[in-house]
């Protein structure tokens, strides 16, 4: 109903129905033929009581609203069960029909939600009127039943949404205030090629994130998408070896990360500073046993020894393998560095 109407527009039809209802019996059978015809055309529930609350007339309607055929008589709701928004159960007699007899005036503004006979529930909002004689005596009652199921499942999906969005902007934001703060160089275009790289390597998982509704991202695209401006044209340079695995948010980006400052150091001085070094990176996982990733470097410079300097390129792929619990051996060999990352597990 509410692609239908706007709340306005519902409330008018509360107050037509109402006048519908209290001049019903004033034009004879014909006209009270009309009322009832209207009333079980429109395609939402509407049900009609007395000056005590039972239940006078009901429309097609609010037999699909309430999963169940209401009887005449009954009192005050055609619904099986009712509860307050926040699941609290609302007994019929303190229902929103039940308020507007009681206390001879309109009820608007509310929420409730209604059960049906096989569990599920319904959210809605209900326009009691109270109906009048022509000497101003209460009569009865008219409702209207709008279904807003939907429009409270939206709302409920945009604060998630919303929530995950803050969350994702506070753990960037973190992380890019660590790389600014640990970013050394020599001279201030040296700073910002490395910190532009850096927020690159970061800037292409967010894209992948967003393309996935924030779910996470493929492991052989992040490993793609890191090592595509170093591949040759032959595709011989860079092996890329393992099935894809869907890996969670947070586990993505700092693999994102890490890859990245692989592959820049291996741009600078490991086997991709050159045009006859190679790289081979591979991940093995089953699903039950930690993510293992190797990242294999030959035909570089050759090596002689571990460095001794620990750079924020080291330090940060140290730190993301602790922060997730994981594990990292490097092997310096002469032909170049080899590295092994184990991630564990259920990592988010």
């Amino acid at each position: 109903m509410l692609d239908l109407f706007g709340q306005s527009d519902e409330a008018r039809i509360g107050e037509i129905a109402a006048g519908y209802a209290a001049n019903r019996t004033e034009a004879g059978t014909d006209s009270e033929r009309r009322f009832r015809d209207l009333l079980q055309a429109l395609p939402v529930a509407i049900y009609t009581t007395d000056a005590e609350g039972c239940i006078t007339f009901f429309n097609r309607a609010c037999i699909d609203f309430a999963g169940r055929t209401p009887k005449i008589g009954e009192m005050w709701c055609v619904t099986w069960k009712l509860y307050m928004p926040d699941g609290t159960a609302l007994p019929h007699a303190e229902c929103p029909m039940a308020i507007a007899l009681k206390q001879n005036r309109p009820v608007r503004d509310v929420e409730a939600v209604a059960e049906r006979p096989d569990g599920s529930r319904i959210c809605f909002m209900p326009y009691p009127t109270p109906l009048r004689d022509e000497r101003g005596r209460l009569v009865g009652a008219v409702n209207m039943l709008v279904d807003i199921t939907a429009r409270k499942q939206a709302e409920q999906r945009m604060m998630l949404l919303t929530s995950e969005v803050d969350h994702r902007s506070n753990n960037l934001l973190a992380v890019a205030q660590a790389m600014l703060r640990l970013t050394k160089a020599d001279t201030a275009e040296e700073f910002q090629t490395v910190f532009a790289g850096r927020l690159s390597a970061l800037a292409n998982v967010q894209r992948l994130f967003s393309a996935s509704r924030w779910t996470g991202a493929n492991l052989k695209t992040i490993v793609e998408e890191e090592l595509r401006p170093y591949a040759s044209r032959d595709g011989e340079r860079i092996t890329i070896v393992g099935d894809d695995v869907r890996l969670p948010p947070t586990l993505a980006q700092s693999i994102a990360v890490a890859l990245h400052e692989l592959a820049t150091n291996a741009a600078k001085y490991g086997a991709l500073s050159g045009p006859s070094g190679r790289l081979e990176i591979s991940w093995e996982t089953n699903g039950a046993e930690p993510l293992v990733l190797h990242w294999s470097e030959s035909g570089g410079p050759r090596v002689n020894e571990a460095p001794t300097r620990k750079g924020f390129g080291i330090g940060a792929v140290d730190g993301i393998i602790r922060t997730l619990r994981g594990t990292i051996t490097r092997q310096w060999r002469p032909e170049g560095l080899v590295c092994e990352l184990s991630f564990p597990e259920g990592v988010a």
